[in-house]
């Protein structure tokens, strides 16, 4: 497929060979960060990758809420850190991706953003009115932060010449204070309400539901320029080699946002956290690729027996009463994100139609959001992907079909308003309904409820990942690759092991069901979700089992929820978690069981992991995965990761020292470090893609391509391998007389290589000529 993005040429920009993400935080600022340099340098990696650093909210632990554009965050070590993380990162020889987030900003704490803080203190006459997206032809612009009580405006004060809420400050317009507090308020811009308010009659975008960050207009130069000027100096300095665009979804012109950021640092790396559905393809935009989650579903996939679909599905038939399907849960958990936490968005839409019958529209437009295919229709595609979900919102609401026609025919105006903002709320309504409920409610197989996977599709055989690793090849070389984030639902290691659980259905059903009748949860869904979480991240401290099954629960929104917590339930739920650890027989059962999964899930997270590294494409390592990570959903991904163990690790896998696989995860330190050195020493040796066939008996067993010289070789499927007696003399093709094994350092003639010989130590093998192999075996 020729390649007509409009582009700057890819052999001109910086070369980024792989990435190391790390969660820049006040807790692990930009100082121990830099200590970090010669650690990454030695791991293999070319470039750290950072959380956001522009300022945000006071205590932020993730950077995402951006307050003020124009600094680097103090709380991360200001300026003056960011210049001595980009020297002691030139020393190591290594450079800087940074991510940035153009579609919204950290409102939270009014006086922490100064342009929030004008807007809310001059209202449309504030020079920064037009910097949000705000409706402001519908009056006083609510703020949902007061408690649930009718008398809550009593709580406000008059202090320092502001409004004060509690914690909450708020600016006071000119001429507007005298009186009491809340004849003071009256005055105002800004209108202080119920929070529950937020969800539907909010009068400024958001970040899905989240009504602490404001969305910001990107699509206007101005905002553009003032958002953009501190990263574009950072760019102009050389001091930044890539940049990642968080959600652009969200923003009302990606492409158009896309091709100035590409103007302005026409060399930079870059890549979009674009969530593609299965088999969507990336839009032609100017950017290198997206973060990497369709890579991400692709290798986790190939580790999984699609055979196993039947068994799970009758399972989960037999444990839930479930016989709905993944599409018509989908539907109904999209349509009740669209109607419930959007219903401000869906009536701010709604009325751009205003021909039509708003309760008729907003229907229609619900359902229509619901029924899309996709995050976010784009040109040409984006046609397509409205005539499905027209015609699927048809079936469903055929007494709308006057109104669906009538709003489809303004949705295929890309002139009308409509159409213009209607693609920003499937987005959110993709996001909200599958991702944070949707993947809490089906509990099939949780293994493939992850951000860019497709629970529906069942496993992905060899020849389809040859297939899409192949067209990556050819479309997408420098697009980013991923196992681990900080917003997957769980890490890359746990869904390894959950893997396993694909080969012995039958197995798993016997023990879960036991499980399941000795200790039950009125929710049926949630408790086989608790039980293959608990086997997957086994042993786990209970304090973080219990914080995730709440957070599960509540996103689930079945039994209990963020807006109306269940106490009784939840309860219910805190005591199920507790019986997993104080019951001694069944906390016996889930240790030997989770020990059982334990050695294949092993074999699992070497070969997704080589997979990943050498696979087309850029690299990331997520912070602390070099070694065994069982974290779950965030805030657990975001725990600190102990350096120092991996450090010394790593020195003595350079003393010469080849690990057992086992509990301490040396072998996949091994296998990072190896792959990650042979890539940016020898690029040479990874510029194509070709396929390698196994034979004999346990072929099915292996998957291998040659990238140009570099060949990878990893098990799927160990215990099928192990049940039908091994590798025996199954063999495999390569080009080539002298290659090295880069993980065990053996050397290799001729072109049939018995897999029984090269896998004996390890699950897994990369192959370079000996020549190459040599001068990366250990750290320069």
């Amino acid at each position: 497929m020729p390649d007509t993005r409009p582009d700057v040429p890819t052999a001109t920009r910086t070369r980024v060979g792989s990435t190391y993400r790390v969660q820049i935080r006040p807790g692990f600022d930009l100082d121990a960060t830099a200590g970090l340099a010669g650690y990454l340098h030695d791991l293999g990696v070319t470039h750290l990758y950072s959380a956001p650093l522009l300022t945000a909210t006071p205590g932020s632990p993730h950077g995402y809420d951006v307050v003020d554009h124009r600094a680097v965050n103090p709380e991360l070590g200001g300026e003056a850190g960011r210049q001595r993380l980009v020297r002691a990162l030139r020393a190591a020889g290594l450079g800087l991706v940074v991510d940035i987030v153009p579609n919204h900003a950290g409102v939270a704490r009014p006086a922490a953003n100064p342009a929030w803080w004008d807007v809310l203190r001059a209202g449309r006459a504030s020079a920064y009115a037009d910097w949000f997206d705000i409706d402001w032809d519908r009056g006083r612009l609510l703020l949902p932060v007061l408690a649930d009580a009718p008398d809550a405006l009593d709580d406000l004060k008059l202090v320092d010449g502001e409004l004060r809420y509690h914690e909450h400050r708020f600016p006071i317009a000119d001429g507007t204070g005298d009186g009491t507090p809340r004849e003071v308020h009256d005055r105002q811009h800004y209108q202080l309400v119920n929070w529950r308010r937020g969800d539907a009659e909010l009068t400024y975008r958001r970040f899905f539901a989240v009504s602490d960050l404001a969305g910001l207009r990107v699509e206007d130069p101005a905002v553009f320029d003032a958002t953009h000027a501190e990263l574009l100096r950072w760019v102009a300095a050389g001091d930044v080699d890539g940049i990642r665009v968080d959600h652009p979804d969200g923003l009302r012109d990606p492409a158009g946002y896309l091709a100035r950021l590409r103007a302005a640092a026409p060399d930079a790396w870059l890549v979009v956290e674009k969530i593609l559905e299965y088999g969507e393809e990336l839009p032609d935009w100017p950017v290198d690729g997206t973060t990497g989650y369709d890579a991400l579903a692709a290798v986790c996939g190939l580790f999984v027996d699609g055979a196993a679909e039947g068994d799970l599905t009758a399972l989960e038939a037999r444990l839930t009463g479930r016989h709905a399907s993944w599409q018509d849960l989908t539907h109904d958990t999209k349509l009740a994100a669209a109607t419930r936490l959007l219903a401000a968005e869906l009536t701010r839409l709604a009325a751009l139609a205003p021909e039509l019958d708003a309760a008729d529209t907003k229907s229609a437009l619900a359902e229509l959001a619901a029924c899309f295919p996709v995050y976010r229709g784009y040109p040409p595609e984006g046609a397509r992907h409205l005539a499905a979900a027209r015609a699927e919102a048809g079936r469903r609401r055929p007494d709308l079909t006057a109104t669906l026609d009538a709003v489809t025919a303004l949705l295929r105006d890309p002139g009308h308003e409509l159409a213009r903002r209607f693609p920003q709320l499937t987005g959110a309504v993709m996001a909200k309904g599958v991702e944070d409920t949707a993947y809490y409610r089906w509990s099939r197989f949780v293994a493939l409820n992850e951000v860019g996977g497709s629970p529906a599709h069942f496993g992905v055989p060899p020849a389809e990942f040859h297939r899409f690793a192949t067209a990556r090849q050819l479309r997408w070389p420098a697009g980013m690759t991923t196992l681990s984030t900080h917003d997957t639902k769980r890490g890359e290691d746990v869904r390894a092991r959950l893997a396993v659980l694909s080969e012995l259905p039958g197995r798993w059903a016997e023990q879960v069901a036991r499980w399941a009748s000795r200790a039950p949860l009125p929710d049926p869904d949630l408790a086989h979700l608790l039980w293959q979480t608990a086997v997957g991240a086994w042993p786990l401290d209970r304090e973080r089992l219990h914080a995730y099954a709440e957070k599960a629960a509540r996103e689930a929104s079945a039994s209990t929820s963020w807006a109306d917590p269940d106490p009784a339930f939840e309860d219910e739920l805190h005591a199920l978690v507790d019986r997993m650890y104080d019951d001694r027989e069944l906390h016996a059962e889930i240790t030997a069981f989770a020990a059982e999964l334990t050695p294949p899930g092993w074999s699992n997270s070497l070969g997704q992991k080589l997979a990943q590294l050498a696979m087309p494409g850029v690299p990331d390592t997520y912070q602390g995965t070099e070694l065994w990570e069982n974290s779950l959903v965030d805030p657990d991904n975001r725990r600190p990761v102990n350096f120092a163990v991996r450090r010394e690790l790593l020195d003595r896998l350079d003393a010469g020292w080849r690990p057992a696989v086992a509990a301490d995860g040396a072998a996949k330190l091994l296998v990072v470090s190896r792959t990650l050195r042979l890539r940016r020493d020898h690029p040479g040796l990874f510029t194509s893609y070709r396929p390698v066939p196994a034979h004999g008996p346990a072929g099915a067993h292996a998957v291998a391509f040659d990238r140009g010289g570099a060949v990878a070789v990893a098990t799927r499927l160990p215990l099928g391998l192990a049940r039908a007696g091994g590798w025996r003399d199954t063999t495999l093709s390569i080009s080539g007389n002298s290659v090295r094994d880069m993980f065990t350092g053996r050397v290799y003639s001729g072109s049939e290589l018995l897999l029984d010989d090269l896998l004996s130590t390890y699950p897994v093998a990369l192959l370079a000529p000996a020549d190459s192999a040599d001068s990366v075996e250990a750290a320069p």
